[in-house]
């Protein structure tokens, strides 16, 4: 039996509960790796983990520990222990934020399948989100062992990896959301087929490619070189992008690269949502697409501006989070705006010749 709108929308709350966690998620994860303090943790303990030191002695000897491995050894050296324990609470603050979201989804989800408050078509999709969710904390985990070994600084591709696994269950678990929150109260009325939808996918497709370029950024500390704008340096491309053979790793692991790519793919994602935004308006036939196209082209020149100002003042952890979370807010205004091209419905009394024929939609 179909649930009512009334009965789909405690079910939305939870899961964009769900989302806004994941958010905070994401920001604290890049704060963690900002602060230098994502390899303070050297043990793996999924259960027993969420206890702290308490003691002087707990403290000491969780201290000795991050000593024996090359972060300490190479970077490190001489820390006090006060000075490791501000690097061990932001480490132990994104692990323990972790376990809460699984909490905070497993308890719920539970409670509303005993209640049959979830549709039998729902209960593997959120089944899904539920493995994701683990498979991100083994790849946590995966990506934090790439630090503990010679070179003291974890992978980009397993960083970046982490991020992107981060990006995929949020949109998953938003876009769900969005499905219920919107759910159809009128069977009869038809959709609405929007001639720019397909448009959006491509926008929100290259705001996540965009996405995954920061990640290789922020695994390579890209942003602290090259801090000018719009040159790099004393010339439009910089020196050297092309020095490492075969070619194709001079995209994921050479800094000037790496750093060039993603200007150039945030500038023309600034300019492809600003053509998107002027081709759509004009066919926005409900408030919800007008409101999230809107939003949408202020998340991206929010988000272009940050990125600028970051990397001009030399990545402050502030500015820097903040550009992180944009990149979220700004992808969130694009699966909003694509949901709603997607999912829109005609009012009742909308005459059938309003719906655009999709065959002869075109971007």
């Amino acid at each position: 039996m179909a649930h009512t709108l009334s009965e789909n929308r405690p079910v939305a709350l939870w899961l964009f509960v769900c989302c806004a966690l994941v958010f905070s998620m994401v920001v604290l994860g890049g704060a963690t790796r900002l602060t230098g303090s994502g390899l303070s943790m050297v043990v793996w303990e999924p259960i027993m983990g969420i206890v702290p030191p308490l003691t002087q002695s707990e403290w000491m000897s969780t201290f000795e520990m991050y000593k024996q491995f090359p972060e300490y050894q190479k970077k490190n050296l001489g820390m006090s222990l006060e000075e490791f324990k501000i690097i061990f609470w932001f480490e132990y603050s994104h692990r323990i934020l972790g376990r809460l979201i699984g909490v905070a989804f497993l308890i719920p989800m539970v409670v509303f399948l005993l209640l049959r408050r979830v549709e039998r078509p729902l209960v593997p999709r959120l089944v899904f989100m539920f493995v994701l969710g683990g498979l991100q904390g083994l790849l946590g985990w995966y990506m934090v062992k790439s630090g503990l070994v010679n070179n003291p600084h974890v992978s980009q591709y397993r960083l970046t990896a982490h991020l992107a696994a981060a990006i995929v269950i949020y949109a998953y678990m938003l876009w769900v959301a969005l499905d219920l929150w919107f759910a159809r109260t009128d069977q009869a009325s038809p959709t609405i087929v929007h001639p720019r939808r397909r448009f959006a996918v491509f926008v929100t497709g290259f705001i996540f490619l965009t996405i995954l370029s920061g990640g290789f950024v922020a695994g390579l500390k890209a942003g602290f070189s090259y801090n000018t704008f719009p040159k790099m340096g004393e010339t439009w491309i910089a020196p050297g992008i092309m020095v490492l053979e075969p070619a194709w790793r001079n995209l994921f692991e050479n800094a000037a690269t790496v750093q060039f790519d993603h200007r150039v793919l945030a500038i023309t994602a600034l300019v492809v949502v600003i053509a998107f935004w002027v081709r759509a308006l004009p066919h926005a036939d409900t408030a919800r697409t007008r409101l999230g196209l809107h939003l949408l082209l202020l998340a991206v020149v929010v988000q272009v501006g940050l990125g600028i100002t970051t990397l001009l003042l030399h990545v402050p952890i502030v500015l820097a989070s903040a550009h992180q979370a944009g990149a979220v807010v700004l992808l969130t205004a694009a699966l909003f705006v694509t949901h709603a091209l997607y999912r829109a419905h005609a009012p009742a009394t909308t005459p059938q010749t309003h719906i655009t024929d999709p065959v002869r939609s075109n971007v």
